[in-house]
């Protein structure tokens, strides 16, 4: 009978002793767990995402990082700004108030706000398309001195210096190393989960039950169809392409679009072609902001002055719209507002102490 007790303390000694052992190597950092896949749900009907994940695969761990660093007013140079104080939610990740962007030391940019969704169907990024790949894209809020105006080789070493950050690295690329290449990686997987396609129009399109436009938003789907649709194609209410819808320059900003990236004359005054989606939810419109009413936009189509050289010859005679039509046009407009999107639980703003 002792020599079982002992025999029995004897195997319980064993087994702790291995527990200790095994707490100890995940003590000494030997614990890495890969992370988890993170399955992005696609919408039916969208065109094949023009980014390659395969370079960067969506994990949980990737996206939460890149959701941290997106709300960490830190980042900037004066820990005042952050990318979502630009790229507000509940305005689909645009800036509600504001016609220009700004940024530390209350300094301002010289274009609105783009918003910020269906980033993976887009080759190219800014209002003149001067940025590319989607990896790319931070950079430049990141360092623009009239945005965030961050030094990175200040920034590495300041997260470097985080515990949180360097155990948030370690969990979505393996060690607790920061560089710029898995920064922009991170933040590049959770914009990637920014997909708007659960608005009531996507509903209507997919035949889901009790789904149906009114009488007069399927009126202003036809207007829409018939006068805005050349450029702003379905689903993402884009063509993505660069075009000059005749606004005249301001003066003060003089900015000559496209021009700035190809030094191509064709290109003055062209930018990119905005989603509709979300659109009432997303003033100020037009590359500088100058419009902060969807009516004004629509006066501007309908008989304001275009540029005589360079205007897109799909605008250049005015798009003629009644009173009715404008009307019609905005509640179809309204059926664009994704409310998925704007209140989803897990793009919502991280509070950083």
């Amino acid at each position: 009978m002792k020599h079982k007790a002992i025999y029995l303390v004897g195997i319980f000694g064993a087994l702790l002793c291995l527990m200790h052992a095994c707490k100890k190597e995940r003590n000494n950092g030997d614990d890495y767990t890969p992370p988890e896949p993170f399955t992005l749900q696609l919408p039916p009907g969208f065109p094949t995402p023009e980014y390659n994940f395969a370079g960067n695969p969506l994990t949980r761990q990737g996206v939460e990082l890149g959701r941290f660093m997106f709300y960490d007013y830190r980042l900037s140079k004066d820990s005042t700004v952050s990318c979502g104080f630009c790229h507000q939610q509940f305005a689909a990740f645009g800036h509600f108030d504001h016609a220009l962007s700004h940024g530390v030391s209350g300094r301002q940019g010289t274009r609105s706000v783009p918003v910020l969704f269906n980033l993976i169907y887009q080759k190219a990024f800014m209002w003149d398309g001067g940025v590319f790949p989607l990896e790319r894209q931070p950079f430049t809020p990141l360092t623009d001195p009239n945005e965030m105006g961050a030094n990175l080789s200040e920034l590495l070493p300041k997260m470097q210096a985080d515990p949180r950050y360097r155990k948030m690295f370690k969990a979505a690329f393996g060690s607790e190393e920061i560089t710029s290449d898995r920064m922009f990686k991170a933040i590049t997987q959770f914009v990637a989960t920014m997909i708007s396609a659960g608005s009531r129009y996507d509903s209507v399109m997919r035949r889901l039950p009790g789904a149906q436009f009114t009488e007069e938003e399927q009126a202003g789907y036809a207007t829409f169809l018939q006068k805005c649709a050349a450029c702003h194609k379905e689903p993402l209410f884009t063509d993505l392409s660069y075009r000059s819808n005749g606004l005249p320059v301001v003066p003060f900003l003089n900015d000559m679009g496209r021009y700035r990236i190809t030094l191509q004359g064709s290109d003055s005054l062209r930018f990119k072609v905005p989603s509709l989606r979300n659109i009432l939810k997303s003033s100020p419109y037009m590359h500088d902001g100058r419009y902060f009413d969807i009516y004004q936009v629509f006066d501007f189509y309908d008989r304001g002055k275009k540029d005589p050289v360079y205007t897109d010859p799909l605008v250049a005679r005015n798009i003629p719209l009644s009173d009715v039509e404008k009307r019609q046009l905005y509640l179809f407009f309204n059926t664009l507002t994704d409310y998925t999107l704007i209140n989803n639980d897990a793009l919502r703003e991280v509070l950083i102490n």
